[in-house]
């Protein structure tokens, strides 16, 4: 079985604003925080969040996400 890291930005709704999965978890650690970072303090204000999960499935990665393997 494989872990597959998925990087996502949500907006307030829970929308997935952005996202990009790899199996590479340094790469995947590098990811989350340049998303975390990209977030401005209005953004958190209003509840945008930058989430780090991981799957162990291509088909449990979101459909628009940007795919790194």
């Amino acid at each position: 079985m494989r872990t597959i890291w998925v990087n996502e930005q949500l907006d307030p709704s829970g929308m997935i604003y952005a996202c990009i999965a790899c199996c590479n978890e340094s790469q995947a650690k590098d990811c989350h925080e340049s998303f975390k970072q990209n977030l401005t303090e209005e953004q958190k204000a209003w509840g945008w969040v930058a989430r780090l999960r991981t799957v162990n499935s291509w088909d449990d990665v979101p459909v628009n996400a940007l795919k790194l393997d």
